[in-house]
């Protein structure tokens, strides 16, 4: 749908429209560019509702319509009665007789204005879960600075206070009131402390449009042991660098079966950087702890045969824009964004620093685990092969 002018306030067809195309999984700048829309209208969306598709007003059917309304404001005018009135749309006559009271009297009544303002009385202040309840919102304040996410908090609550409903709360409410702020129960700056820097909600089947490099000579993933992908032993394990800004990088390592990662300094994005790094890293590593290696198709692991040779590790490559192939490490990077945000350089970050937050990491609950810490995870683990 193309709009064929630039009107300043949308229609509520055009509405309806962008959040259509918003719940299916199109990008903002995709809408944007399908209707005919600059950001302005875009961020108007969304901003108002942090991306949650507003509820559309429903009226009852036992409610007077805008045609009714219309009939009584002809009658009016006519000066009809109110019983011929009712007789004729087929209601109570003191239906009628409130309708025109409560809209201005016989000298005032419009039916338009009468509509509008019907559509307003019957809007009714909605308490939700965390404005009821202060000390649920001073507890999930708590956790939400420790960097827990809203899921591990909804998931902690429901077994920290199995039997009392006022303590619990969904994963999904508390992301609504920290992002429509109407709502007040949550400070906005508390949204410093998610995973990703937004106040908007992404649908979850939102389009991954990014690009990857492209590598040759790579040993493919369908290629990788039937026990890396079904996660039974520990000891496999997928990778990727994650980007800072003034073209800063860590590398990050996540083993599969546990979540457990490690965060490596690398001095570069060259291969040579990269490489050397991850070789001494994981040459400090218990023998055997790592089996092999599932990476990204980026051009820094173009000397993976001299870190396979050095480190007994198999290294194995995902399909080229393909990164939930290794949507382990997908997710643990996402992690990391609180801790470093898009944009922020991570040239001064010390190896000392990344092992504090690695550490920081591991310690966490995952629902995955079963609310199980990763660093526990992988030491039950091993502790059970060996």
């Amino acid at each position: 749908m193309k709009s064929t002018g630039q009107r300043l306030h949308p229609s509520q067809l055009e509405r309806a429209e962008f959040w259509r195309r918003w719940k299916s999984g199109e990008s903002a700048s995709a809408i944007g560019r399908a209707m005919g829309r600059g950001g302005g209208f875009i961020h108007g969306c969304l901003s108002r509702s942090g991306g949650f598709a507003p509820r559309l007003p429903k009226r009852s059917a036992l409610s007077l319509s805008l045609q009714e309304r219309e009939e009584i404001s002809r009658g009016v005018s006519a000066g009809e009665s109110m019983r011929s009135i009712a007789r004729r749309i087929e209601r109570d006559p003191g239906t009628v007789c409130r309708e025109i009271n409560r809209n201005g009297g016989l000298k005032r009544y419009r039916a338009a204005k009468a509509d509008a303002c019907a559509w307003v009385r019957a809007k009714r202040p909605q308490n939700y879960a965390l404005q009821d309840n202060p000390g649920l919102a001073e507890l999930v304040s708590s956790k939400l600075q420790l960097r827990w996410s809203p899921q591990q908090i909804a998931h902690w609550l429901k077994a920290e206070f199995p039997h009392d409903r006022a303590m619990n709360v969904s994963h999904e409410t508390i992301y609504r009131t920290l992002f429509v702020q109407t709502r007040g129960a949550l400070r906005k700056e508390l949204t410093a402390y998610l995973r990703r820097r937004t106040v908007v909600r992404r649908p979850k089947n939102a389009v991954d449009t990014s690009v990857r490099f492209h590598l040759h000579d790579a040993v493919h993933i369908s290629q990788r042991p039937a026990a890396a992908q079904d996660r039974a032993v520990p000891g496999h394990w997928e990778g990727d660098l994650l980007f800072g800004g003034l073209h800063s990088h860590i590398a990050t390592l996540v083993e599969r079966r546990s979540r457990y990662c490690l965060l490596v300094k690398v001095a570069g994005k060259d291969t040579q950087s990269v490489v050397s790094a991850l070789t001494r890293h994981v040459q400090q590593l218990p023998e055997g702890l790592m089996k092999t290696l599932t990476w990204d198709r980026g051009s820094e692991m173009a000397m993976h045969r001299k870190f396979s040779i050095a480190t007994d590790v198999q290294v194995y490559f995902c399909d080229p824009s393909s990164p939930w192939q290794r949507g382990t490490n997908e997710n643990t990077n996402g992690l990391l964004r609180q801790y470093f945000p898009k944009g922020v350089s991570l040239k001064n970050v010390s190896q000392a620093q990344l092992d504090d937050v690695a550490a920081e990491l591991n310690g966490r609950p995952r629902m995955t685990l079963g609310y199980k810490t990763p660093a526990d995870t992988l030491f039950n683990t091993v502790a059970s092969t060996t």
